[in-house]
């Protein structure tokens, strides 16, 4: 009866626990977190030999490297 009492309590704790982001979890998610045809990253700054071309999402900034800028062409 008091195995049955404890395992019921530990139910009700983790189902009181909110949700929380992991710390590894969105350094993962970040790393694989690609734009612009897989040829960008999203990051909060760009590097040194990156630009940025579109928004990721509304903080963060699809840095791609400059040799794999589409290059524009005018009439």
């Amino acid at each position: 009866m008091g195995s049955l009492q404890l395992i019921l309590v530990v139910f009700i704790l983790l189902s009181y626990v909110p949700p929380a982001r992991s710390g590894l979890n969105i350094y993962i998610r970040r790393m694989f977190d690609t734009c612009w045809l897989a040829k960008g990253v999203c990051r909060e700054k760009c590097k040194e030999e990156e630009i940025y071309n579109i928004f990721c999402d509304t903080h963060f900034l699809c840095c791609i490297s400059i040799k794999d800028m589409p290059t524009l062409f005018v009439k």
